[in-house]
């Protein structure tokens, strides 16, 4: 399967805005999520983020907090996730990437659980509690093993420390878009813009905005702006999560092609 980095080369060569879903593994169950993976492939997804169920998601808003809560009454675990990525990511176009908190990763053992994570076909890890100073040994790893372990940037983030994450960023740079945890937001701070042109003038690296974006119209003032990708969850949560499995699906996948559409229209 191509991996972050090469899918990026592939879109940029075709001067292409990448688009990110997120959905929760295990909401409503992980049969669903396998057939969600297969669903926003097919319609225009270009990565696929896949949320690993969590007691305390520090960084996750009320939509995404409620579907990890509905998943783990599953018992939904990381094995689970794991297992049946493996499943399904061979026959998918849109490398997977996993986000999950660290102390699932320390309870299995970092080698142990990115051993599992490549032999799944997973291609890219976003840990959002995980510090940059304490990045290091799971970046060294994570390269032996063929993962790609993409680091975040707040828009509150130093000239400095944007540098320094900018470095080690595998694959992308994550920009969150807003100050706090993720959910759907009528407005994108346009602090963003400022924040994108300075990751730029630092790095090439692909650089793609989350958090709080949940319309078309959102999505395609992202690629305005500079973005190389676009990361929408909680919009994708609600749709999949709080409705029948076979109504959720086809919302999702009406709405990723909306998405996408949105991210290809031609400047005006």
């Amino acid at each position: 399967m191509t991996s972050i980095s090469q899918q990026f080369e592939y879109l940029r060569a075709k001067n292409q805005c990448a688009l990110i879903p997120f959905i929760t593994a295990g909401d409503p169950d992980l049969e669903n999520t396998e057939e969600a993976l297969r669903v926003l492939d097919a319609s225009g997804a270009d990565f696929i983020e896949l949320g690993v169920p969590y007691s305390d998601p520090l960084a996750d808003g009320p939509v995404i907090q409620a579907a990890a809560t509905r998943a783990l009454k599953k018992r939904t675990r990381l094995a689970d996730v794991l297992e049946m990525a493996q499943s399904v990511t061979r026959g998918l176009r849109s490398p997977i990437i996993l986000f999950t908190y660290y102390n699932p990763i320390l309870n299995l053992g970092v080698q142990q659980f990115l051993k599992q994570v490549a032999n799944s076909g997973i291609k890219g890890l976003v840990v959002p509690d995980l510090p940059l100073e304490e990045a290091g040994h799971l970046l060294q790893l994570a390269d032996a093993v063929g993962v790609e372990v993409t680091l975040l940037v707040t828009p509150n983030s130093s000239s400095e420390r944007i540098q320094a994450i900018a470095r080690q960023s595998r694959g992308f740079i994550y920009l969150v878009s807003v100050t706090g945890v993720t959910g759907m937001r009528s407005q994108v701070q346009t602090r963003v813009k400022d924040v994108l042109s300075e990751i730029r003038s630092v790095t090439n690296k692909p650089i793609g905005v989350g958090f709080g974006i949940s319309s078309p119209k959102q999505a395609y003032q992202m690629k305005e702006w500079g973005a190389d990708a676009v990361i929408v969850g909680s919009a994708f949560v609600q749709r999949l999560g709080e409705t029948t499995p076979y109504q959720g699906l086809r919302a999702i996948g009406d709405f990723c092609s909306d998405l996408k559409t949105s991210v290809s229209i031609l400047s005006a």
